[in-house]
């Protein structure tokens, strides 16, 4: 090490502009390398731009490179702001559990007791909702029911009383089935028990207490910050800027709307490493809390679609090879993001980006720099084997179900096939999607013909059973019963 190397209190180094952090065990963390190798994946992927958040011995670092809109050229800071998509869940759930550990709010109460307007289809069935089974996508229901309530402050109770007619995608408590409604009634929630909206109440709960300077729920809010424009564009070709920045309505935000920087991402990550204190030592939460929001509450049977091995309350659930680790992903349009914490290690990344290959982005460089932070070994690509297992087809075939979709399973010439249409409130969302199977087990295949958003490749289809025997299948982490 040249002599002109300055260090200080928390370990990191300086010399002719290259940052590094080195721990009492060792460990050194070379930004310059984790620099040059995110533009490069970011080059080779065509991601117009991407930030990376690194927390590594309770320090947060931070790096950025490219354009934010690839048609006015302004380049990416740190300090740049994109769209989290779902990873707004997780803000919602720490809301939630902020109430809960106060004393204002039960984990097991029944949704049914705390909002007048909430309701579904079958009253008895609607009392075994609780906001546990919310917060752990266990309550059935559905993820794909978006609707306009308006930019007024009632814009969430206006949601929820829309979602009343909205039929479960499966019964409550019986399985896992990713939902957007509810964690749109959670943030319902938060303000019937505050006495707040749900973007005040964030706020003030949660981003004031944090710290973070550079988070936000409103499309207003974040003019005052560079701001990530999403891109689009056919896989392999360079992306051009979305047709529009945010096609989501208020009413999204407790689900799907937080914008952020990566810094700001894994400060939140680092209050939970923390034990549910803020870097300068305010209490957010409860040691207790935090180990509770990551603790096991139902199992996935889809491990590919956001390599989910389980949920918590709120955390998506990893076990890398006995390694656990939580997180979430997101996505909104033209806009991806990723966010891994390896509690053992103390480690955390957030990786923002704004289009192109950003999984396989995310996934190259996941892959490098878990492994040398936290001996993490990441899973290979979900793909079928070179050589397919021989499948009986024949209890597979049938019709499933589930809200605004019907998945038609049929066999043809030995060879697996799928016919996801969309119907009811989602008829005009897409025309018909045709899936061929790949077996990779008897109950798992590589789905071919469609785009996977979340997957490298293929989409992942799941072939499960509910409590009861039905049979059930999962894609994109919803869960449509057999039904014919």
């Amino acid at each position: 090490m040249p002599r002109n190397v300055n260090w200080d209190e928390q370990g990191n180094w300086q010399v002719r502009g290259e940052w590094g952090t080195r721990d009492s065990a060792g460990r050194k963390l070379d930004l310059a390398h984790w620099q040059a190798r995110l533009d490069e994946l970011r080059v080779k992927y065509r991601v117009p731009a991407a930030s990376l958040a690194i927390l590594v011995d309770g320090t947060v670092h931070e790096l950025a490179g490219g354009v934010l809109h690839r048609g006015t050229g302004v380049e990416a800071t740190t300090d740049s702001v994109f769209q989290l998509g779902s990873i707004a869940k997780i803000y919602t759930a720490t809301l939630i559990m902020r109430l809960v550990e106060s004393g204002r709010l039960d984990l097991d109460a029944s949704v049914a007791d705390i909002l007048p307007e909430f309701s579904i289809p079958d009253p008895e069935v609607a009392r075994e909702i609780t906001v546990r089974r919310l917060l752990s996508h266990t309550s059935g229901l559905t993820c794909d029911f978006t609707y306009d309530s308006g930019r007024g402050d009632d814009c969430l109770a206006k949601y929820v009383e829309a979602a009343g007619n909205v039929t479960l995608d499966c019964p409550p408590g019986t399985a896992i089935s990713y939902s957007g409604i509810g964690y749109n009634v959670l943030g319902r929630i938060t303000e019937v028990v505050t006495g707040k909206v749900w973007d005040e109440a964030l706020k003030d709960l949660l981003l004031a207490p944090l710290g973070v300077t550079h988070t936000m729920t409103l499309p207003e809010e974040a003019l005052r910050f560079r701001t990530a424009m999403g891109h689009l564009g056919e896989p392999g070709q360079e992306p051009e800027p979305a047709p529009s920045w945010d096609l989501m309505p208020r009413s999204a935000g407790p689900y799907g709307r937080v914008l952020s920087t990566a810094g700001d991402l894994a400060r939140l990550a680092r209050m939970h490493l923390n034990g549910g204190l803020a870097e300068d030592g305010t209490r957010v939460l409860s040691e207790e809390t935090t180990a509770l929001m990551r603790r096991r509450e139902a199992e996935s049977p889809d491990k590919w679609t956001v390599s989910a091995d389980g949920w918590g309350l709120g955390w998506t659930l990893y076990d890398w090879d006995g390694v656990q680790g939580y997180g979430h992903d997101g996505a909104s349009i033209g806009q991806y993001g990723y966010l891994r914490v390896v509690p053992s290690a103390g480690v955390a990344v957030a990786l923002l980006t704004n289009g192109g290959g950003a999984r396989e982005l995310y996934a190259a460089l996941y892959r490098e720099l878990l492994a040398e932070l936290a001996g993490v070994t990441m899973p290979e690509p979900f793909a079928p084997p070179a050589r397919p297992p021989v499948v009986d087809f024949t209890p597979l075939v049938g019709v499933y179900r589930r809200e605004g979709v019907i998945i038609t399973v049929t066999e043809r010439d030995g060879a697996g096939h799928v016919l996801y249409e969309f119907v009811d409130g989602m008829k005009h969302f897409s025309e018909p999607l045709h899936i061929d199977l790949v077996p990779v087990t008897d109950t798992v295949f590589a789905g071919t013909g469609v785009g996977a958003a979340f997957s490298e490749g293929y989409t992942p289809v799941v072939f499960a059973k509910l409590p009861d025997g039905t049979g059930c299948v999962y894609i994109g982490m919803r869960c449509g019963p057999k039904v014919a």
